[in-house]
């Protein structure tokens, strides 16, 4: 698709903002949902806590995190990488809400991304001054599969860049209740959060939160057949 056509495909879809070819910017497109999102993060983390994970190299990363669905995303010395199970206590990550399901597959398909049924959704917690590096979201075996990015809480400044690292990033302001969708020729692009400026939200107080949507497999998980006779 050309840039023309991408323009003019979301100039009809009202807060639909085009950022590059293949990612959207949903202005609001969660606020109304924001405190059953936030019931659910509540009731998730108090499962599968939050916490600061490692890089390969040692260093604590500045967001809390946690997850949800059958696949988790974590780090550690041996690298990044998804696990079934939650490294702190063994047991498997929390189901997906259906909430959480339901938003992210209509956020998808509004940015032009129908059948999108992510089974990993990262949690971060970003308190003042936390942030995220440039960096690539490259774990998944999918690449066809957009990302869906919820915030919520204080607003933050974003940088989406393109595939490489030297691209010069655009700078989006994210406020509570956006969403980003990227995908096709921009699933690949660098892209993170500069530190969080202090401030006091109504709903979520000093931090933001964010939920990260992702089609971590290849495929569906395969349907349970029944028994066989015998």
């Amino acid at each position: 698709m050309t840039r023309d056509l991408f323009e003019t495909f979301f100039d009809a879809v009202p807060s639909c903002l085009p950022i590059a070819p293949g990612a959207v910017l949903l202005r609001g497109f969660a606020s109304a949902q924001s405190q059953a999102l936030m019931t659910c993060v509540d009731q998730i983390t108090a499962q599968a806590a939050l916490r600061h994970l490692q890089t390969p190299g040692g260093r604590a990363m500045s967001v809390a995190m946690s997850n949800c669905g059958r696949w988790g995303w974590t780090s550690d010395a041996w690298g990044y990488r998804y696990v079934q199970q939650d490294p702190l206590t063994g047991k498997a990550w929390p189901a997906m809400p259906a909430i959480w399901l339901e938003l992210a597959a209509q956020a998808a398909a509004t940015a032009g991304y129908p059948g999108f049924e992510p089974d990993a959704c990262l949690i971060n917690q970003y308190l003042p001054s936390a942030q995220m590096s440039l960096h690539q979201d490259r774990d998944e075996k999918d690449f066809a599969q957009p990302i869906v990015s919820v915030s919520l809480g204080l607003p933050v400044v974003f940088l989406f860049g393109g595939p490489k690292r030297s691209d010069k990033p655009q700078r989006l302001r994210l406020a509570h209740g956006d969403v980003l969708v990227w995908g096709g020729p921009a699933r690949l692009a660098f892209h993170g959060v500069m530190p969080l400026a202090d401030g006091e939200h109504a709903q979520l107080g000093r931090r933001r939160i964010n939920l990260t949507f992702r089609r971590a497999s290849a495929h569906p998980p395969p349907e349970t057949s029944p028994a066989a006779p015998g």
